[in-house]
């Protein structure tokens, strides 16, 4: 149900929360509810815009491997930059 003044885009992101949290069975109680949720929702999302990234930087996506057309790789075989982010009070390793 959209609420008064809202964003289209805010109302489908409010009914797509709704079905996740009925079709898994999940019930918020309490702030350690919400914070479960929203790190496997940052996770997600991370997850996605990080694969994006590297579909963007490479130049095809993860399993398009017709559309190669360069020597840079998603196999491991290169040179490797570990860096730790926090994200409201998260470490990237907990992600």
């Amino acid at each position: 149900m959209a609420r008064k003044n809202e964003s289209s885009q805010k109302a489908a992101m409010r009914e797509m929360m709704s079905g996740y949290l009925k079709d898994n069975d999940i019930r918020i109680k309490d702030g350690a509810d919400v914070n479960a949720v929203m790190r496997d929702m940052m996770s997600v999302l991370l997850e996605g815009v990080l694969d994006e990234e590297l579909d963007e930087e490479l130049g095809y996506s993860k399993y398009d491997y017709k559309n190669k057309d360069t020597d840079n790789s998603r196999n491991g075989h290169c040179l490797k930059v570990e860096f730790k982010i926090s994200i409201f009070g998260y470490n990237s390793a907990a992600l």
